[in-house]
C-alpha cells in the first residue's frame, strides 16, 4: 500500500507546497483536490490544488505538475472532486458533471488515470427513483472514462450530516446493497470504490466483510476515523443528524479497528493508494496544528502500512 493524504486539508497551500509537505513527512502519494476554481460549497470543498481546465489547455502547466511531483518522489493518487452529480437542480447537476468530465480528461492527460468522487443523489427521491437517475447520469460519464482509460473510485460517504442534506443525503453509494445495484446498472470495470471505513462505523455497519466481497472493486482507500458518542446516540437516536452523535477524528482517535481493517486489505492483496483524510476539528485552529494532524496520522498508520 502507498500511504498518502487528501490535499483538501491544506486549503491555502499551493500545489508545490502540498508536494513539499508530502515529501518532508515521508508520504508516498497525495489525492489532489480539484474543485472548480473559486467555488466553495461546504467545509473541505472548494479546495483546488490542480486546475483541471488549465491542465487541458496548457501543456507547460501539465508538464510542471508531473515534473514537480516526480522530482519529489510523490505520486498523485487521483484527482478528487466530490459534488452531487445527481442534484435535483438540473442546472447544478450539469455544472458538476461538466467539471467531472474535465477531471477525467485531465487525469488521463496527466497519466494519473484515477478520479475519486461521489455518485450523487437527488435528496427528494427515494432509492429506487435515484437508481433510475443513475441510469441517466452515469453511462455517459463512464463511457468517457473507459475511452480514456480512467478509473472512477466512488467514496461511500452518505453526505447526510446536517439539515441542508436531509432528507436522503447527497450520495447514493452508501452500502453494499446499493453498491451492487449501481455496479449492475453501470456495468463498467472502470467504476469502483474509494473505501472509507469511518462511514460504516457511524451507520453501525460491518466495514470488514465488504473488503472481501468487493476486493476487485476497491480502487482507492481513505484512512479517516469516527468517534461515536454512545450517550448522545442513546439520547438522540439514529434518526437524528449524525453530527449530533459522532465526530470525524484522526486515525487512531476514533472507533475504527485499523489493525483489522488493514489486515483485511493485506488479505486481498491491496497494494494501491491509501490516503489519510483529515476532518478532525480539534486540529484546525492553526496551520501548524493542521500539519500536526498529518504527522500524527502518518505516525499512527505507519504501524500498519510500511
Amino acid at each position: 500500500m502507498k500511504i498518502g493524504f487528501v490535499s483538501s486539508i491544506l486549503d491555502g497551500w499551493t500545489f508545490e507546497e502540498t508536494i513539499d509537505i508530502a515529501q518532508e513527512m515521508g508520504f508516498k502519494c497525495v489525492e489532489m483536490a480539484c474543485w472548480p476554481q473559486g467555488k466553495s460549497e461546504r467545509r473541505y470543498a472548494g479546495v483546488s490544488h490542480i486546475d483541471a481546465q488549465r491542465v487541458l489547455a496548457d501543456d507547460e502547466y501539465a508538464a510542471h505538475i508531473l515534473e514537480y511531483s516526480a522530482s519529489h518522489g510523490i505520486e498523485i493518487s487521483s484527482l478528487a472532486y466530490y459534488p452531487n452529480t445527481m442534484d435535483g437542480n438540473l442546472e447544478k447537476r450539469a455544472v458538476c458533471i461538466e467539471h467531472l468530465m474535465d477531471l477525467i480528461r485531465a487525469s488521463a492527460k496527466l497519466g494519473i488515470n484515477m478520479v475519486t468522487t461521489f455518485i450523487g443523489r437527488d435528496q427528494t427521491k427515494n432509492v429506487e427513483e435515484n437508481l433510475e437517475e443513475v441510469k441517466k447520469v452515469w453511462p455517459p460519464i463512464m463511457a468517457l472514462a473507459e475511452e480514456l482509460g480512467v478509473k472512477i473510485g466512488i467514496e461511500n460517504c452518505p453526505m447526510l450530516f446536517s439539515a441542508d442534506e436531509w432528507p436522503g443525503g447527497q450520495n447514493l453509494f452508501t452500502s453494499p446493497d446499493n453498491w451492487r445495484k449501481i455496479f449492475d446498472i453501470v456495468g463498467s470495470d472502470n467504476l469502483g470504490i474509494n473505501f472509507d471505513p469511518s462511514h460504516f462505523v457511524w451507520q453501525q455497519m460491518d466495514y470488514i466483510k465488504p473488503i472481501y466481497e468487493f476486493k476487485d472493486k476497491i480502487f482507492h482507500i481513505h484512512f479517516k476515523d469516527i468517534k461515536l458518542y454512545k450517550d448522545k446516540l442513546d439520547n438522540a437516536g439514529i434518526m437524528a443528524y449524525p453530527l449530533s452523535y459522532m465526530s470525524p477524528k484522526l486515525p487512531g482517535l476514533g472507533d475504527v479497528d485499523w489493525g483489522k481493517y488493514v489486515s483485511a486489505l493485506t488479505d486481498i492483496g491491496f497494494e494501491g493508494y491509501a490516503c489519510i483524510e483529515v476532518e478532525d476539528k480539534a486540529f484546525e485552529n492553526s496551520k501548524e496544528r493542521i500539519l500536526d494532524s498529518l504527522r500524527i496520522s502518518k505516525k499512527y498508520m505507519d504501524q500498519f502500512v510500511i
